[in-house]
């Protein structure tokens, strides 16, 4: 019984971390807000046209030290998300992509599709 227990807590860390997906956001404002709380970033997929700015209005409501930074290796951005107040980070992107963006130990994971 407790190997059962321990197996299907094993199986939804690995679901929620890797394999639970939320809905893809377009950007349709001046910003996107993405909350990030409970271990994921929502929305965590946005979509955006090539060479239009975009800011991405971080709010951190997740006190854990993962979530204190917000990493897009392939744009060599890392920018420190205060508890509860908003961070806005302006992306102007030109090449059309996937880019993603991470926690520091990349467990948080999003993504920007750029077409």
């Amino acid at each position: 019984m407790v190997n059962l227990i321990g197996i299907s807590f094993i199986g939804l860390i690995i679901w929620w971390f890797w394999f639970g997906k939320s809905k893809a956001s377009t950007k349709v404002d001046d910003y996107i807000e993405i909350k990030v709380k409970d271990g994921t970033y929502d929305p965590a997929y946005i979509q955006v046209k090539a060479n239009h700015p975009i800011t991405l209005r971080f709010i951190r409501e997740d006190p854990t030290p993962c979530a204190e930074v917000v990493v897009f290796s392939t744009l060599n951005i890392s920018e420190q998300l205060p508890l509860n107040k908003p961070k806005d980070i302006v992306l102007s992107i030109k090449e059309a992509g996937e880019y993603t963006f991470t926690c520091q130990m990349g467990m948080y994971r999003g993504k920007i599709i750029v077409i």
